[in-house]
């Protein structure tokens, strides 16, 4: 075997690999195993939601970086996915049927169209998860009128893009 053939399957069977897709698995799965109340669509958004975590940090990790930067990325792919599901299970603001929920996932979409743009490099992703936390909270201010209790657990949220943004700061300083 070649060397790229090797290093290829090394990668492929990586310990943290096959626990990460096996966590997937394990909570997609949970639903059915506990019995809840879903559909077979339920099941279908969940497995896009969850594989398209996975593959989202299968690709930021490829990327490669520091370690930092890499935690960082993963923290944002994190931060977006629980964003999603919050939105969809119960909304960050009111119910998920509150339009004012619809605003958290522009702030999603302002962060992807940031990090395109600055193609995910890490000293410029400091500033795009920076960005990112002071929409989000800024949204959760907004949403105190309607929803004190959703509004601050929205504001946690700004808390994990900002741990994001130190991540990837002490990734870009390396």
């Amino acid at each position: 075997m070649t060397d790229t053939t090797l290093a290829r399957r090394r990668r492929l069977l990586s310990p943290w690999r096959i626990m990460g897709w096996g966590l997937i698995a394990v909570l997609l799965s949970l639903p059915a195993i506990l019995r809840f109340p879903w559909t077979a669509s339920d099941f279908v958004l969940m497995a896009v939601l969850l594989g398209s975590v996975g593959a989202g940090i299968e690709f930021l990790v490829a990327r490669g970086g520091s370690v930092f930067a890499r935690l960082g990325a993963i923290v944002m792919v994190l931060t977006a996915f629980l964003t999603i599901w919050v939105n969809l299970a119960v909304g960050m603001i009111g119910s998920e049927d509150n339009p004012y929920n619809l605003l958290f996932l522009a702030n999603l979409a302002l962060v992807l169209i940031a990090g395109i743009w600055v193609r995910l490099e890490p000293g410029a992703m400091v500033k795009v998860a920076l960005l990112a936390a002071l929409v989000q909270a800024a949204l959760a201010l907004g949403g105190l009128g309607s929803d004190q209790r959703g509004a601050i657990f929205s504001a946690v949220f700004a808390l994990f893009w900002l741990f994001a943004a130190a991540l990837f700061r002490a990734g870009s300083s390396r």
